[in-house]
């Protein structure tokens, strides 16, 4: 059932423009999906679905997975992360990245498959990403990453 239902969103944001998890749930219910907003915000979460501009400048829900199953490449990342981030800067262990309005979570997706394996983890809000490092210097070495990618 999860796995139908997941294909069923995937479908439906490539189909129709969502803005919110309540009417992408309400679009399932309409299908027969028994679904709750929890369970709508957990698929979105595990589809790496995030808002962005679709090839047509459309801001909606995307998801961040190939019709393979496969991570999409860098570049997209790249192109999802330099469109929404302001600015890069650290403090101790920290990493503070701020973004356009409503575009944190898109750049938190693209910079947790770019550079996961450089941080502890990381937390968006509207529009500000933190980001935690074992230490300072891997602080300033993902400090350092993500400002070339804004260059």
């Amino acid at each position: 059932m999860k796995s139908k239902r997941q294909e069923k969103i995937l479908e439906l944001i490539k189909t129709k423009v969502f803005l919110t998890q309540e009417e992408l749930q309400a679009e399932l219910l309409s299908l027969g999906y028994n679904v709750t907003q929890s369970t709508v915000s957990r698929d979105i979460k595990e589809l790496r679905i995030v808002k962005g501009h679709d090839s047509n400048g459309v801001y909606r829900y995307v998801s961040g997975i190939s019709p393979s199953g496969e991570s999409r490449n860098t570049e997209h990342y790249r192109k999802l992360f330099t469109g929404a981030v302001k600015s890069v800067s650290f403090s101790l262990n920290n990493v503070v990245i701020k973004c356009f309005t409503g575009m944190a979570s898109s750049a938190c997706v693209a910079v947790d498959e770019m550079f996961g394996d450089m941080m502890l983890g990381s937390l968006a809000g509207d529009d500000t990403i933190i980001i935690v490092t074992a230490s300072e210097p891997q602080s300033a070495a993902l400090t350092a990453e993500l400002n070339k990618l804004l260059k």
